[in-house]
């Protein structure tokens, strides 16, 4: 009997994913020196030249590996299909985005708070699967739910919750993850 062969299936989101885990190990080797110093944004200098690096590394940073585990379920189980559906130039380009708008969004609002992690991520991934089967002129009933399910509770807990959570980037990305379907289905973010 032969054994199956493993396939590294997904290169952009398992790529994402061992960068991130590699991140997080070494935040903890580092007593997350590593993770303010290159994995977190946060306002600093325009002359620092991480300062733009870490507008799109934050989303391999997290603060610890239940943090990750949080993220990547996600990613890992939505990711791959997307992948696939979408190609994976056009899904790094989605992320890269998603990352630099979160990352910008947070250095001019919340300019004394460091963002880290892969939610807005996540939430891009989530909402941008509701148009997979979508078809062009059409609103998927699934998407309705889904964000008033995901961004409805995000802008619940954003307004009462009191925790160290970033609503803004739960937002942010699911709004990342609209707008792509949207210009996916019309025509206008190609492969």
């Amino acid at each position: 009997m032969k054994l199956p062969k493993v396939t590294y299936n997904s290169p952009v989101v398992l790529t994402f994913t061992l960068l991130s885990l590699a991140a997080v190990i070494l935040g903890m080797m580092t007593g997350s020196a590593s993770t303010k110093l290159l994995f977190s944004v946060y306002k600093s200098s325009f002359a620092d030249p991480l300062f733009y690096v870490r507008l799109f590394t934050h989303v391999l940073g997290h603060a610890d590996l239940s943090h990750f585990m949080g993220n990547f379920t996600i990613i890992l189980l939505v990711g791959p299909m997307l992948e696939e559906k979408y190609g994976g130039k056009r899904l790094l380009v989605m992320i890269a985005f998603t990352a630099l708008v979160t990352g910008l969004i947070n250095v001019i609002f919340f300019p004394h708070v460091a963002l880290l992690g892969a939610s807005g991520v996540a939430f891009m991934m989530i909402l941008l699967s509701s148009f997979a089967n979508s078809r062009s002129g059409e609103i998927p009933l699934t998407l309705i739910f889904v964000a008033v399910l995901y961004l409805g509770t995000e802008i619940i807990n954003g307004i009462f919750a009191q925790d160290n959570i970033s609503q803004m980037a739960h937002i942010i990305g699911g709004g990342c993850g609209c707008l792509f379907g949207w210009l996916i289905g019309k025509g206008h973010l190609k492969e």
